[in-house]
């Protein structure tokens, strides 16, 4: 690890540790204290941050931030704080036959692991940060964390308000580019979370194996949404249009494809194109509800997933209610667009969109569906749009996703008695509520044993009593 911030970063993961040992693990009320201090930062400068957002994105609205960013965050932390008293207390377990006879007991402990790396994306650059934050000090860590580069806005001010909150042996922001998150990956952290893209992680989860930290990996990928042949077209185009649009598509959790039986294709497209223009029907480019691309470098990866689909042959539809002209403007806006019957090798069936981009794809049976699925690796969520209960377990039992919701998008992710994660390529671990302060806690097993001594009979030298002990054992 080279340059000045190297040894900056070293110094500033020592203190975290070295506050960790020297003062054990924190009571509840230490936890509870650190969970509100993150609570009173975020209603304190919620304004503020909002405007910091919105000027990172060249636009986002003051209510979407406070949506997706501030109130998600609150939300969270103030769950952990509701149950983290009952969260710590120890889980009793049963000894096996006849320790637990003669007197032993068994629980399992649940023990901070000490210091936690958070590397958080842009997207979403407050909750990213602040929900992963209600489990880490539930369980009673301290924080490292490392903000995008691409929120520099919003990243300096989290860095200038969690060291006016809190003190720098509990938690600590640090800042920089690309060569400071590398370095921040070979810390060696008790846990890291990063959440991003699977490009990155794999280099995150390299990194964390040459000091053996433990990683918990949210990632994407491309999650589908299926239309069952009994869904309500116009309710649930509604619903797929408000997750897809949300951030401009800018989630891991977006609907990514949509995959509807071929005959009910027509239907969908007409019902998207009414949601869209419910929504934005005033227009898009001007809109304050509809938030610009991050920068330019991503604005001009979609444009070029359109201009591939194009290229191939596909039947590529611009919603924009207004028609306006997006070739000049002062923010990265780009309408949502639909890309009809995609072939599979077009950039957009095979890369994560992260954008207002939604190709649609016919099938014939759900068989063709699910294998559709099955293909390509494990995505992050699921969304399946029906009343038909047999399809919709079908669906469920044999397709492996991170999470579902039923007839909505998104909705699942925002629970906080569901664990958020992935499975495979779209992530591992999970968190969230008492899933987060298990997924920060290292469950230590716990055995008091008897004062009994008859358990002598285990002790050498063997007899009789113990042969016939083990052999009934063996054929039990």
């Amino acid at each position: 690890m080279d340059g000045s911030f190297g040894a900056d970063l070293h110094e500033k993961i020592s203190k975290l540790k070295a506050a960790h040992l020297r003062e054990g693990f924190p009571s509840a009320e230490t936890r509870i204290a650190w969970l509100d201090k993150a609570i009173a930062l975020l209603v304190d400068h919620s304004d503020a941050i909002c405007a910091a957002i919105s000027e990172d994105f060249g636009h986002r609205s003051k209510d979407q931030s406070l949506l997706g960013d501030i109130v998600t965050s609150i939300t969270a932390l103030k769950y952990s704080k509701k149950y983290v008293r009952k969260w710590m207390k120890p889980e009793k377990r049963s000894p096996e036959f006849p320790l637990g006879l003669l007197g032993a007991r068994a629980e399992l402990q649940f023990q901070p692991k000490g210091v936690v790396g958070v590397i958080s994306p842009w997207n979403f650059p407050v909750s990213m940060v602040f929900v992963p934050l209600a489990g880490i000090f539930a369980a009673g860590n301290r924080a490292m964390i490392k903000p995008s580069e691409f929120t520099p806005r919003t990243s300096d001010m989290m860095k200038k308000l969690i060291g006016e909150y809190f003190d720098d042996d509990e938690a600590t922001v640090v800042t920089g580019e690309g060569d400071v998150g590398a370095a921040f990956t070979q810390l060696p952290f008790d846990h890291i979370i990063f959440t991003g893209s699977t490009g990155v992680a794999r280099h995150v989860m390299r990194a964390a194996a040459d000091n053996l930290v433990p990683v918990t990996l949210e990632l994407g990928g491309k999650s589908p949404a299926i239309f069952s042949e009994s869904a309500d077209y116009e309710k649930s185009a509604q619903r797929l249009m408000n997750g897809k649009a949300l951030n401009a598509g800018q989630i891991c959790t977006a609907p990514d494809y949509v995959l509807v039986p071929v005959s009910k294709k027509t239907e969908l497209v007409e019902n998207i194109k009414k949601a869209v223009a419910t929504m934005y029907g005033a227009g898009i480019k001007d809109n304050d509800d509809y938030t610009s691309i991050i920068n330019q470098r991503h604005y001009d990866r979609l444009k070029g997933l359109l201009e591939d689909a194009r290229d191939k042959g596909a039947d590529v539809i611009e919603l924009n209610p207004q028609g306006e002209d997006f070739s000049q403007q002062q923010h990265l806006k780009m309408p949502p667009y639909l890309i009809l019957d995609p072939s599979d090798d077009m950039a957009v069936m095979r890369e994560e969109i992260f954008g207002p981009i939604l190709p649609v794809k016919g099938y014939n049976g759900v068989d063709e569906a699910i294998d559709f699925i099955n293909d390509g690796p494990r995505p992050l969520a699921l969304y399946y749009f029906g009343d038909d209960n047999a399809e919709r377990d079908r669906i469920l039992s044999r397709t492996t996703v991170g999470g579902v919701t039923v007839n909505d998008t998104l909705m699942h992710v925002a629970q906080e008695d569901l664990p958020f994660g992935g499975v495979g390529a779209s992530g591992m671990g999970a968190y969230h509520g008492r899933d987060g302060f298990l997924e920060f806690s290292h469950k230590k097993s716990v055995l008091h044993q008897t004062g009994s001594e008859l358990i002598s009979f285990l002790r050498p030298p063997y007899g009789d009593f113990y042969r016939k002990q083990m052999n009934a054992k063996v054929k039990a």
